[in-house]
């Protein structure tokens, strides 16, 4: 007779079995949440340093290269330097990417091509008027330029002891919304050669009925707050089109460089003379 309270060697068996199934799952569900516990943990400490390390914002950023011998600026820096003119801002670029467009107050002095680079540490030093403590600020087209660091090293080479490097460059620079003038060489140039260029006359309608330049479009920067700008013809299927922005006199035309500079459209420059001037150029 089997005993109703005693398992038969079978049932014993099922049960134990079961046992360990439970014990198995319990273990391989406590290791599980370990693990994830520990996850969560690294996560939230690679955040935490992250966060540290990048504290500040987009505007407070460098590149932060290791090993250079010169240090960075960042875009906030920059901004404040351009306002105190606290030091010499220089595009390293060639001459014919500063006149198409380049961050005003920077100075450019890119000497000819296929010559020597002690010819542009020459043309920096008679710049500062010989003068090796001056505070120096370069730049170029972005973070995997070579030209900034290299005149950089040139120049600490050569004696100086004050410069600095804003690496991020034109790129950077234009798409955190900074402003960008063009000389009137390079307008004369893309007004001629680059078909898709737009043109945008800052002055009012009266001054834009007498006289203006031929295909350009009229947006009066006196009346931004009347909603004009939303009517302008921008460039809505590519926000990398040039447009370039004119006006009685560089004051008028930064207006709505400005304003442009809280819109998509990140290739965007103003030409700082006149209307006049450029007129003249144009025939």
């Amino acid at each position: 007779m089997i005993d109703c309270d005693t398992p038969s060697n079978g049932a014993s068996g099922a049960l134990g079995g079961k046992e360990k199934f439970m014990r198995r799952k319990v273990l391989t569900l406590t290791f599980t949440r370990v693990v994830w516990i520990a996850f969560v943990a690294m996560v939230t400490l690679t955040i935490a340093d992250v966060a540290s390390a990048q504290s500040g914002n987009i505007y407070q950023t460098t590149l932060g290269e290791p090993n250079q011998k010169t240090g960075e600026v960042s875009t906030e820096e920059l901004r404040r330097i351009l306002v105190d003119s606290s030091a010499i801002v220089l595009d390293t670029r060639k001459r014919s990417e500063y006149v198409a467009g380049h961050i005003p107050g920077a100075r450019n002095v890119a000497p000819p091509t296929n010559v020597p680079p002690s010819e542009y540490v020459d043309a920096v030093k008679r710049l500062v008027g010989g003068d090796k403590s001056k505070a120096l600020v370069l730049y170029c087209n972005g973070p995997f330029c070579q030209a900034s660091r290299q005149l950089g090293e040139r120049l600490v080479a050569a004696g100086f002891t004050n410069v600095r490097r804003y690496q991020l460059g034109m790129p950077i620079w234009r798409a955190l919304g900074g402003p960008t003038e063009i000389e009137l060489e390079g307008i004369v140039r893309i007004f001629n050669i680059d078909r898709t260029a737009v043109f945008f006359d800052t002055r009012s309608p009266e001054e834009f009925a007498k006289r203006s330049l031929p295909g350009t479009h009229n947006v009066p920067a006196s009346q931004l707050a009347s909603g004009v700008l939303d009517k302008a013809p921008l460039p809505m299927d590519d926000f990398n089109t040039r447009v370039v922005l004119f006006g009685r006199d560089s004051a008028q035309a930064r207006v709505l460089a400005d304003a442009l500079s809280k819109r998509p459209w990140h290739n965007v420059t103003y030409f700082p003379g006149t209307f006049e001037m450029l007129r003249l150029a144009i025939k």
